[in-house]
């Protein structure tokens, strides 16, 4: 697992975003920024905590503001001054935790620190001893590799406390750093806030194999993720990472909004639905579904790289709106859509694939918006089509800009502005050359998918088949090209095109990807 994780990561940051319109980017951030910036706190002191393979852990620096109690490894701090503290963590311990009581802004330095807790998490941030549910910010700052791993049952925990993750916090989490954090999740997820999670930098790996479960307290299922929040979660730099092999787990998982405005995510989510999970709207008490990302709220790219592999539900799902301005986001789903949205869908510049085997590639539960970018998109065979908005409930799909490349067609009904084409014919897992005015575009149609291909620009495009493709700048993992070198293939034939499925598709059903 940890080699496939590097293998990922490495994919991830070797890929390169290109500029992208800039007229069109609308930059969206949450709220807090400044308090959420570490160099804008002043810490009083550091308390330095020590773990040990063969003795006690230590604890050093704390004065009479502090309470601490180690019983082996684990080390528990309660804090009851009025200044703002850091914790430095470093050592090893296979069988301890790092748990903090605190209403204050405080900091976690993880200084080469690797804690495993077969009995719940290996670090718990809670607000005082009497109301924990009461958290405050905690800036975690990353150095050297880090390891945190959790067990399988939650023993530890106390009556009344949550403790729902390997790192778990009540406040806000706000990771920075140039080391490497990696989060192994058996028992619940991997890493979680009751508030929200920002990370700015660093890289943080997490593997998750945790099942959904039945929580007693709040009578109901509980799906665990790779990263879980209950308000936002935002990604403005660094690099994440996430498996989740789990029966009903996710890999981001938030009741609020997504912001996407900088740095590399990469999520691989293999593991089964829970219960009777349906499509999207499923609302079975039991089904907890195994989606990629999940959003309860709107959801916003502006900057980031993000790679989403799903194999039994949707790739990316926001329950509200879904904006794309920049950055390159690409999604797969062997089950589901690719991407999907709650509300309005709307694209005006960055990279977008989304591929889907076994439903729409892209699909707006609202109506869908593309007014630029560059966009590949590949649905299954009929009646699921490349690119879908909700015309049953009496919405459309605007092409009023862009780049396009739909293989599987649109929505019957769309409001084409800018002129589409539909090809006489194509070749599956061959490459095609589109040329739109100046620039070429180079794509690798997939082994699978519905027709027709449909292609879309700024002036009437020509296409070629079965064309040899040298250097360019590569997208989605090397299978679209912007500005290569082609030469040879075949030209063509375009038709004008209006909108609907032809049906049909091309051969075969689905793998775990597209090409």
């Amino acid at each position: 697992m940890k080699q496939f994780l590097n293998y990922l990561l490495f994919v991830m940051l070797g890929l390169f975003v290109a500029g992208c319109q800039k007229d069109n980017i609308v930059l969206i951030d949450p709220i807090n920024t400044e308090e959420d910036d570490i160099t804008n706190i002043e810490f009083s002191q550091t308390v330095y905590v020590t773990y040990s393979l063969r003795e006690n852990a230590s604890v050093t620096g704390a004065n009479e503001d502090f309470t601490v109690t180690i019983s082996g490894n684990d080390v528990t701090i309660v804090y009851s001054g009025d200044e703002y503290v850091m914790y430095e963590l470093s050592g090893s311990t296979n069988d301890g935790f790092f748990k903090l009581y605190s209403t204050k802004k405080q900091c976690i330095t993880l200084n080469g620190v690797n804690i495993t807790n077969p009995n719940g998490a290996a670090i718990n941030v809670q607000g005082t001893v009497l109301e924990p549910n009461k958290g405050k910010r905690t800036f975690v700052v990353v150095n050297g590799d880090n390891t945190l791993f959790d067990g399988e049952t939650y023993s530890d925990t106390p009556s009344g406390e949550d403790e729902k993750a390997t790192f778990f916090s009540e406040g806000q989490l706000i990771f920075s750093g140039s080391g490497t954090l990696s989060v192994d999740a058996t028992g619940k997820s991997g890493i979680a806030s009751d508030d929200y999670i920002v990370i700015q930098s660093g890289s943080i790996n997490v593997s998750v194999s945790s099942n959904a479960y039945y929580d007693e307290t709040d009578d109901e299922y509980k799906s665990p993720a790779g990263i879980k929040t209950n308000d936002y979660f935002s990604m403005k730099g660094g690099s994440l990472v996430i498996s989740s092999s789990g029966t009903g787990c996710k890999g981001i998982s938030s009741d609020g909004n997504g912001y996407f405005s900088g740095g590399s995510v990469g999520v691989v989510v293999t593991g089964s639905n829970h219960g009777s999970s349906g499509g999207w709207g499923g609302n079975s008490s039991d089904s907890k579904s195994a989606k990629g990302m999940k959003f309860d709220g709107d959801l916003y790219f502006s900057g980031s790289h993000v790679f989403v592999n799903c194999r039994n539900h949707e790739g990316i799902e926001a329950k509200g709106a879904l904006t794309i301005s920049d950055g390159e986001v690409y999604s797969t789903s062997s089950a589901d859509d690719a991407i999907n949205s709650g509300g309005d869908f709307t694209i005006s510049g960055g990279y977008v694939c989304g591929y889907s085997s076994g439903n729409d590639g892209l699909d707006a539960n609202g109506n869908f918006y593309i007014k630029g970018g560059v966009v590949y998109a590949i649905g299954a065979r009929s009646p699921e089509v490349a690119i879908d908005a909700n015309s049953e409930g009496g919405y459309q799909l605007y092409l009023t800009g862009g780049t396009l490349v739909a293989i599987g067609g649109l929505e019957s009904g769309s409001s084409l502005t800018q002129s589409c084409y539909s090809a006489s014919s194509y070749s599956t897992s061959t490459w095609h050359a589109l040329t739109v005015g100046a620039e070429t575009y180079a794509f690798m149609t997939p082994s699978s998918g519905g027709t027709p291909l449909v292609v879309s620009g700024g002036t009437t495009p020509t296409l070629q088949s079965g064309v040899t493709v040298l250097g360019g700048t590569t997208h989605f993992e090397s299978w679209f090209y912007t500005d290569p070198s082609v030469s040879g293939g075949n030209s063509v034939s375009l038709s004008s095109y209006t909108g609907g499925n032809g049906g049909g598709g091309g051969p075969g059903g689905g793998g775990h990807g597209p090409f």
